[in-house]
């Protein structure tokens, strides 16, 4: 491109028209502004002790703690009988953050056939799963989330689903309808990840995602959660306030950094 400083505008004008399109839903989902969903606090869900996440690897790519806090602030709201899945499994800290709070977890990536298909470098293949592989109660399953056969998972509907594939607006829209098809029942909670740039900075293309995938006649209630990069399906409404263009920070978390090995 012969002026970069074109790129800026080509982008702020795809998000303009991404936004556009997720606030046609803001009739059916009440608080949904062109600022972003309503939020609701994550120091509301966490337990009052507070809450640790190991291991983590301050790497590329991945989750911040607060997103895999979460994670585990709904599963353990089910209990040890909780039964989890994710799309994408990446290095699998998201998996191993919950693995000691559920009574299975299943991790669904593309094969290193299928990523070495894409052109992927060997040194990024060997990083999936580094952490998770090793977990007795977490299950690695491989092959498209877009067409993997969920109807053949056993045990029916689970209690959470995390979202992390593919963040380009299709496939956020096609896994958001086939979870909800497959695997969600009256009491499932579903978490995607990077639906904010930053916390506070909706990513408008997923959030047109998640409102397109969502089937129209949906009972429960969509957040973004506060301190962190989630968009949240919940049956059951929680606090919430309506998004802030430049939020407060609020409130504060104690953050203690131990090397692991």
């Amino acid at each position: 491109m012969r002026e970069p400083a074109l790129l800026n505008y080509i982008l702020a004008a795809d998000e303009t028209n991404w936004r556009r399109r997720g606030v046609t839903h803001s009739a059916r989902w009440p608080g949904l502004t062109p600022t972003g969903l309503p939020v609701t606090p994550l120091a509301g869900l966490l337990p009052k002790e507070g809450d640790t996440v190991e291991p983590f690897a301050f790497g590329g790519g991945g989750s911040l703690p607060t997103d895999l806090l979460l994670l585990r602030a709904l599963v353990r709201r089910v209990g040890p009988a909780a039964r989890y899945l994710e799309i994408g499994t990446w290095r699998g800290e998201s998996a191993v953050a919950v693995a000691p709070l559920a009574a299975s977890v299943a991790t669904l990536n593309l094969s290193s056939e299928e990523l070495r298909a894409l052109g992927l470098s060997e040194a990024y293949i060997k990083q999936h799963g580094h952490f998770s592989l090793a977990f007795p109660n977490i299950t690695h399953l491989f092959g498209d989330s877009a067409t993997f056969d969920y109807a053949a998972l056993p045990g029916g509907p689970y209690d959470v689903v995390f979202i992390d594939g593919d963040h380009h607006y299709a496939a956020v829209r096609t896994d958001t309808a086939r979870v909800f098809a497959h695997l969600v029942g009256p009491h499932t909670a579903v978490v995607w990840h990077d639906a904010s740039r930053q916390p506070g900075q909706p990513r408008w293309e997923v959030l047109a995602g998640i409102l397109d995938g969502l089937p129209a006649e949906l009972p429960g209630h969509l957040y973004a959660v506060s301190h962190s990069l989630c968009a949240l399906y919940v049956p059951t409404p929680l606090p919430a306030m309506l998004a802030d263009e430049l939020p407060a920070p609020g409130t504060g978390f104690r953050v203690t950094v131990e090397p692991l090995g």
